[in-house]
């Protein structure tokens, strides 16, 4: 079956760039109209009546049917005919997807088009919302556009509205979440919370093959504890956090000055390397991008919340700029955002990172999944000392990204983690305390003996073991075989009681 490229792959393509290509990629043929999703693209298949050809037509195609890929489309743009443009935007000034092109002609390149501004007109979106996960609107007059993008022209990350996500969003989580926490008794939610908050700390330490010290770990934990109050739009509270959560000799006073990347040592002591920082040059202006969408997307109610934590939190580590911390911090700003958008109820917390080690294969992919489709594009060396040098303009590969499976990714690590971490540590507390007021209502003992009995039977599935039985001496064999019973009854009816409402 012969197919043909047409949109943005078709112009990538025409015009030779080289750039990451869309995940999205539209072809026609003679079959039918399909979509085939794969782990690594999607393929949009079209009926030949949609065939097109030159700048102006491709580029109206991926208006109207592709998603904006601003990566893909600044490539384009600095190497498409001006003057095609100009005619096919003349010819249409009102029509919708001219307009989307010529703004973000002039958005991308900062040049003005040879082109009137448009008559008073209705207002159009910049981002179909049936495409896209978009942000807070902005008027732009010159072209009638309502620019949603999540970011700026400085950096801006593109979020699909796929299938997945959006079933993912219909579950509401946070409002799970809610159910959970308003039917906990205050005593046992206020040890909950201390369990969450120690092992989303230690589980965060423990992605990046550390353990932290008591003094790390408490600091780490203050840190979750404010994440809602943190200030992301300031460089100076993120060199806070980052001296906070560091060996003291890898504190930064600001952002990295160095090339930095990641690699993996092999056998033969090569470095082969995974993912090239953007160069230091680039961090400052990436930052106060990257800030400034932050601040657009804690204050807007119109993006989800979780596809904005992801976003932001995912641009963070990929923009890497300390030396040391980043995955740290780009975790804790999942929080912030979860937090200061209302996600998670105040004063709880997600271990996300739980999640993400209990997995530690799908975090990498995820983050591969990046990471790989930029490196062809970096020319770069590496020397025996270690010392890598880029050689080539790459700012563009990090200003704008897919960020969409790392949405998805995120969100499943939110649903795992409300429905097994905070619903089995709030549920294995009112099984402990239960199953401690019945032992002690069938022998009358101190309460931490008590306790200890409870745990050593919970612990070995139901039943005291032999080599436990001594300490408890002064029971009889028929007052250990109820205690067993009434603890495992206790937990395997808080463990039904779970399924169900899972």
């Amino acid at each position: 079956m012969a197919t043909k490229a047409v949109g943005l792959h078709a112009l990538i393509d025409a015009l030779g760039l080289k750039t990451p290509a869309p995940v999205v990629r539209s072809e026609v043929n003679t079959g039918t109209r399909r979509t085939i999703v794969t782990a690594e693209r999607v393929l949009e298949q079209y009926p030949m009546r949609y065939e097109t050809d030159g700048t102006a037509a491709n580029l109206r195609f991926a208006m109207r049917y592709e998603p904006i890929d601003l990566g893909a489309l600044s490539a384009i743009f600095e190497k498409v005919d001006k003057g095609e443009l100009e005619a096919w935007i003349r010819s249409e000034p009102t029509g919708i997807f001219a307009r989307r092109a010529w703004y973000l002609y002039e958005l991308s390149t900062g040049e003005t088009l040879d082109v009137p501004d448009l008559i008073p007109s209705g207002y159009v979106d910049l981002l179909d919302d049936e495409l896209h996960i978009t942000g807070p609107t902005t008027q732009v007059r010159r072209q009638r556009i309502n620019d949603n993008l999540l970011g700026t022209k400085d950096y801006s990350p593109l979020v699909r509205r796929t299938e997945a996500l959006s079933n993912l969003m219909a579950l509401d989580l946070a409002g799970e979440a809610r159910k959970i926490v308003e039917s906990c008794d205050p005593a046992i939610l206020a040890r909950a919370v201390h369990y969450l908050f120690t092992k989303e700390t230690k589980s965060s330490f423990a992605i990046e093959g550390e353990v932290p010290s008591k003094e790390r770990t408490v600091r780490f934990v203050k840190a979750l504890e404010k994440a809602a109050e943190f200030d992301a739009t300031r460089k100076e509270a993120f060199v806070q956090l980052q001296n906070a959560i560091v060996e003291p000799r890898y504190a930064q006073q600001g952002w990295r000055t160095t090339q930095n990347y990641v690699a993996q040592t092999l056998r033969d002591f090569t470095e082969d390397v995974h993912f090239v920082c953007p160069k230091p040059e680039d961090v400052v202006g990436l930052m106060t991008a990257w800030m400034n969408m932050e601040g657009r997307l804690e204050g807007s109610e119109q993006t989800d919340a979780i596809a904005a934590a992801a976003a932001a939190a995912f641009g963070f580590v990929f923009i890497h700029p300390f030396d040391d911390g980043n995955g740290r911090i780009h975790r804790f700003i999942v929080h912030h955002m979860l937090a200061k958008r209302g996600v998670t109820p105040e004063g709880i917390l997600f271990p996300v990172s739980a999640a993400m080690l209990r997995d530690r294969g799908a975090y990498d992919r995820v983050l591969e999944k990046y990471s790989s489709s930029i490196l062809p594009f970096i020319d770069y060396d590496l020397d025996n000392a270690g010392r890598l040098t880029v050689h080539n303009d790459t700012v563009r590969l990090y200003r704008y990204f897919d960020a969409t499976a790392h949405v998805e990714y995120l969100y499943r690590c939110i649903e795992e983690t409300i429905r097994r971490d905070l619903r089995d540590e709030v549920g294995f507390l009112k099984v402990f305390d239960g199953a401690v007021q019945k032992v002690m209502e069938i022998v009358d003992m101190p309460d931490r003996k008590a306790t200890l009995l409870v745990r050593l039977i919970l612990q070995n599935k139901g039943k005291l073991s032999g080599a436990k039985r001594p300490s408890f001496a002064e029971l009889s064999d028929e007052e250990v075989q109820r205690m067993e019973n009434v603890v495992w009854g206790a937990w395997e009816a808080e463990h039904a009681q779970s399924g169900q409402d899972a």
